[in-house]
Formats: C-alpha cells, sequence, structure tokens
C-alpha cells in the first residue's frame, strides 16, 4: 500500500511540472482514461519567430523598392528618347529649290526666235558649265508663260529633287518638271526639264435645290441695291445708311459703279439671314489719251463701252425693326451637296 501510494504522488509531481520528461508514461498499464503526456520540444516556436522575421523582410524590401522608384524617376528625369530614324532626303532645303525653280522656268519656257541671245544669258545662272546655252531650244518659236506656282516636290536625298510647277501658256495650263541638285547652299538644273499635260476641271455635281423665300427678297432687293451703289463708291456716309450699328465695311472707292443687282437668294429663317447677291459691275471703258495739241482739229474716235463683270457676295443681314442691315459682306459660296 505504502508503495503504491508513492508511485501515484510522482505521477502528480510530473503532470503539473512545466517541463514534462520525454516519453514519459506514469499511467499503469490497462487503466481506463489514464493521461498519457508527451514533449512537444520548442523548436516549432523558432520556426516560427523565423518565417516572420522572413516575411518582414520581404514586405520592407518590397515598400523601399516601391517607394524609390518614382523618386528616381523624378530626380533623373525622362530617359532621352531613342533617335529618330533619319528619313530618306532629310535635309534637302525645299524652300529654297522651289524659288530656284521657279526662276529658271520663267526664263526658259518664255523664248523668242526674234532676240535668242536674251534667253541664253537668263539661263546661265541656272545651267551646269556644260550643257548648251539654249538648254535643248533651237532657236525658233515663241513661247511664252505666266502664273508660274508650285504644284508638288519628290525629294530623292539630300542633294536631289524634282521640283513640279504649274504654268499657263495661252489657253493652256502645264505641268513643268525641273530636276534639282542642291550642295552648300547652291543648285542647278541636274537634268533637262520636261512639260507635262496638267489635270483637267473637276467635274461638279449639280447644286442642291434652295428654297426661295420669296416676300423677303423682295423686300432685301431695293435695300441691297442701295447698299451695292454705296460699296462701289465707298462713301461712308452713304455706307452707314445699310450697315449695322457697329460694323465698318470699306467699299471700292469708286472703281467700279453698279450696273446690276441681278438675282437676290433668300433662304428661310428669322431676323438674322444669310443671303447670295448677283451683282453686274461696270468697269470704266478705256479712252483716247486728251490731246495737249490747241491746234489738233478734234476727232471722232470711238469711245470703247464700258465692260461689265458678273460676281456672287454672301451677305449676313440683320432686321432690326421693319428694316434689313448688312453685317458682313464676302465671296458667296457653293451650297454644299
Amino acid at each position: 500500500m505504502a508503495r503504491r501510494s508513492t508511485v501515484q504522488q510522482v505521477a502528480g509531481d510530473h503532470e503539473h511540472s512545466a517541463y514534462p520528461s520525454p516519453e514519459l508514461d506514469l499511467a499503469p498499464q490497462g487503466r481506463r482514461g489514464a493521461r498519457r503526456l508527451r514533449w512537444s520540444g520548442s523548436g516549432g516556436r523558432w520556426l516560427v519567430w523565423i518565417g516572420r522575421a522572413l516575411l518582414w523582410a520581404v514586405l520592407i524590401v518590397i515598400l523601399i523598392n516601391g517607394v524609390r522608384a518614382p523618386f528616381e524617376r523624378f530626380t533623373q528625369g525622362d530617359p532621352s528618347p531613342a533617335a529618330p530614324t533619319p528619313t530618306p532626303g532629310a535635309g534637302f532645303p525645299t524652300e529654297q529649290a522651289v524659288s530656284f525653280a521657279s526662276q529658271f522656268a520663267a526664263a526658259y519656257l518664255n523664248f523668242d526666235a526674234a532676240n535668242p541671245a536674251v534667253r541664253a544669258q537668263k539661263l546661265k545662272p541656272f545651267l551646269p558649265e556644260a550643257a548648251h546655252d539654249q538648254f535643248g531650244w533651237n532657236g525658233f518659236g515663241k513661247m511664252q508663260v505666266i502664273g508660274i506656282q508650285l504644284s508638288h516636290v519628290e525629294v530623292q536625298n539630300a542633294n536631289n529633287a524634282v521640283v513640279t510647277l504649274m504654268v499657263h501658256s495661252g489657253e493652256r495650263r502645264w505641268l513643268f518638271s525641273v530636276p534639282v541638285y542642291a550642295k552648300d547652299g547652291r543648285f542647278v538644273v541636274s537634268q533637262r526639264p520636261a512639260l507635262l499635260p496638267a489635270p483637267g476641271p473637276a467635274e461638279l455635281p449639280p447644286a442642291p435645290p434652295t428654297e426661295q423665300d420669296e416676300a423677303t427678297a423682295a423686300e432685301l432687293t431695293p435695300q441691297l441695291k442701295g447698299f451695292f451703289e454705296a460699296f462701289a463708291s465707298g462713301d461712308p456716309e452713304q455706307l452707314r445708311r445699310y450697315v449695322a450699328a457697329g460694323v465698318e465695311i470699306e467699299g471700292f472707292n469708286g472703281a467700279f459703279t453698279l450696273a446690276q443687282l441681278k438675282q437676290v437668294i433668300v433662304p428661310p429663317g428669322g431676323n438674322t439671314r444669310s443671303v447670295t447677291a448677283i451683282v453686274v459691275w461696270a468697269i470704266p471703258a478705256t479712252t483716247p489719251a486728251p490731246t495737249t495739241d490747241p491746234t489738233a482739229e478734234p476727232t471722232d474716235a470711238p469711245v470703247d463701252p464700258p465692260g461689265a463683270l458678273e460676281q456672287a457676295y454672301q451677305l449676313t443681314v440683320e432686321k432690326q425693326g421693319d428694316k434689313w442691315f448688312v453685317k458682313d459682306v464676302r465671296g458667296a459660296r457653293r451650297p454644299a451637296a
């Protein structure tokens, strides 16, 4: 009996110990409900703490990199962009070449068999040293061009381009192609030029039908007639009678006179309208110069009749009270199809 009590006491002491012995089993064999104590060790806690430390280290590194990247971009600036790929023909002096080709065209395309030496002298600054002084012309015939303007430029490289001009000769329009070589700010015609046919006029579609406000057109016609008479004379006092307050419109100062207000087209609308007026201007006739010889006999030399030129104007008119006033006048536009 005394021994059994001692064993039980020892078992009780181990149950309350904070550090039980490994694999210590003090319960008697076969006893139901007996408690078995096993030692789990302290190594698991160190693994948990090491894992937590590694996790915090990773988070700190991510946070530092996230803050540092925009700061570095702000302080260092954006990286320099890549150098652009050179464009073929980049660096060719296009504007100067166009001026050079236009002057050459005026010398080349204007010639007269009565005086070929004049053309040769005019061509000399444009041609290579070994070129013939007439550059392809045989010295016969006559040609005259006007209205030399740029059509387009085809740049081949930094030294070569073809300048194509539009020219007008007689009843025809032409394209004139001029090969130009450029280097160190100097230019030369590098090959014989070429005349080409210019495109014909574009085919204009029919204009859409416009609705006419006949009553307002009848009301506006006498008012616009007076306006165009004042517009031709350029008299400011007369113009103020027809122009809206605060609007300044300059006239022709007597260069023309009104021959006819041919048509007034007024679309439906409110007190402000955009109207079209077809006007015929009378152009002063050419008269013989007066003689200063007092002994000269008077002559009945015929006087040319005055010229007439039909024009189309678009006016913005505004009704104030019972009267219409002009706010703006410009060239007419074709109604959009």
